[in-house]
């Protein structure tokens, strides 16, 4: 959960200002000078800032080229370099719109009253305001980071959500209609979704809900929107009727390679400083995509008389969807367990679930990234119990598992909800202004690389 409480009201001050004695007679000269201690106690740390920055760059590497090599190994060789091509210029356009308006919907505006607990203003459009000087908070009072950081830090995650939603539409979308459907989606659904979860003023974080690093924001949103997007643009050439098998599962395995590493940055860096916690998070970044791989390929073996190794790195990448959202609040035994569920359902979603419906999400988005998720932030509500070696926030003897529960899963159903609906509008918008979303079917006989780029992978 990234704590951006620009909001002021922390530290020595607050603590003063709250004493009766003092809140009774406080004249302007102490309320200055409270403002004056607490300024002086906010420090930023270098350990810290280097962290973030080191955090920053692994995520880039976990998307371009870990993401697009994990995908790109998944697909036929005739499409690879469109689902390389796709990744990469998405990532470049959504980083444009985070700066231009996307940081500024997400996490400025008014703390209270009007839409701030859906969406924040265009105060800081284009970056207007964050300079040299600015600073975002971190969880810890009088520790503070650049707001720099913290800006490209969540661009990063921006990105990456957006370009998730490329796997579930492989092979058969003209790539004009993708860009611009990840335009509408990132602005009406990213936007409001990490606006909501981790800035103060918005619905579910007042509600505490517990998302340490992207479970609604990253997985469901995305998983979601994949989803509704392969339904509405229907099935690829031969779908459950002949082998649509990967091409080079090499390529995938190093894109795995490259996404469990970034996935450091993702969740351990998500703490926003150098401390303890982050060690938390990134060593339960290690335990439970190992359980997911292990339990992905035990359940393969017994089902289907063998272990994987697509299995095996789509268990990790279960594991590691999971562990998201509980990163920082599960203790090591519930990052093991939680990870091993994911694994085992998501094998449930992608093998069994998927041909039942009949949906064409032609990586399995929905199937690891909706339902691993959704395992992920409901589950998170369990792992985070100071008895079951949890740290939640606050009192740790006040936690309720019942309560935070519940709390999740109306995280859970406003994220499906809002995805989905933005999904599904943004589809039928670029079907309307591209005359069909979909390629030709020579043009998808023939493969994207050719019709859509003029290129081929190998020569």
């Amino acid at each position: 959960m990234k704590l951006v409480r620009m909001l002021g009201g922390a530290g020595l001050a607050s603590l003063l200002l709250a004493l009766p004695a003092l809140a009774q007679e406080a004249a302007p000269g102490v309320a200055a000078a409270a403002e004056a201690v607490e300024e002086a106690a906010a420090v930023v740390d270098k350990g810290d800032v280097a962290w973030m920055l080191v955090s920053t760059m692994v995520v880039i590497v976990m998307t371009i080229p870990g993401l697009a090599l994990f995908y790109g190994g998944l697909v036929r060789a005739k499409n690879i370099l469109s689902v390389l091509t796709q990744v990469f210029l998405a990532f470049s356009m959504i980083a444009i719109l985070w700066v231009a308006y996307g940081y500024s919907l997400a996490f400025a505006g008014p703390t209270e009253g009007g839409l701030s607990a859906f969406i924040g203003d265009f105060s800081k459009f284009f970056l207007s305001g964050v300079t040299l000087e600015s600073t975002a908070a971190t969880f810890s009072s009088g520790f503070e980071l650049p707001e720099l950081v913290f800006v490209v830090f969540q661009l990063t995650f921006a990105c990456i959500t957006s370009t998730l939603i490329v796997g579930g539409i492989a092979e058969r979308m003209k790539f004009g209609a993708l860009m611009a459907f990840l335009a509408i989606w990132f602005t009406f659904s990213y936007v409001p979704m990490a606006h909501m979860v981790w800035s103060g003023p918005g619905l579910l974080f007042g509600m505490g809900a517990y998302d340490f690093a992207g479970g609604t924001v990253v997985h469901i949103n995305s998983g979601v929107a994949a989803l509704v997007a392969a339904i509405v643009l229907g099935p690829r050439m031969g779908f459950m009727r002949e082998p649509i098998p990967p091409h080079n599962l090499v390529l995938t395995y190093v894109g795995a390679g490259l996404l469990w590493f970034g996935w450091f940055g993702f969740n351990a860096g998500s703490n926003l400083e150098a401390n303890a916690l982050a060690a938390v998070a990134l060593i339960n970044t290690v335990l439970a995509p190992a359980a997911g791989a292990l339990a992905w390929a035990l359940g393969e073996r017994i089902t289907r008389g063998h272990a994987s190794a697509l299995g095996a790195v789509s268990g990790a990448v279960a594991g590691l969807v999971a562990i998201t959202p509980a990163a920082g609040f599960a203790g090591v035994g519930g990052a093991i367990v939680l990870g091993a569920i994911a694994g085992i359902v998501c094998l449930w979603a992608v093998v069994t679930l998927k041909p039942m419906l009949k949906y064409d999400d032609s990586l399995d988005v929905f199937g690891i990234h909706g339902v691993g998720g959704i395992v992920g932030a409901l589950g998170t509500a369990i792992v985070a119990a100071p008895g079951l070696g949890g740290y939640p926030l606050g009192d740790a003897a006040a936690y309720s598992i019942t309560g935070q529960f519940m709390v999740q899963l109306t995280g859970v159903i406003i994220a499906i909800v809002w995805s989905g609906v933005v999904a599904l509008v943004a589809m039928l918008i670029v079907k309307a202004i591209f005359g069909g979303a979909r390629v030709s079917e020579a043009g998808e006989s023939d493969g994207l690389d050719l019709t859509t780029h003029g290129e081929r992978a190998y020569n």
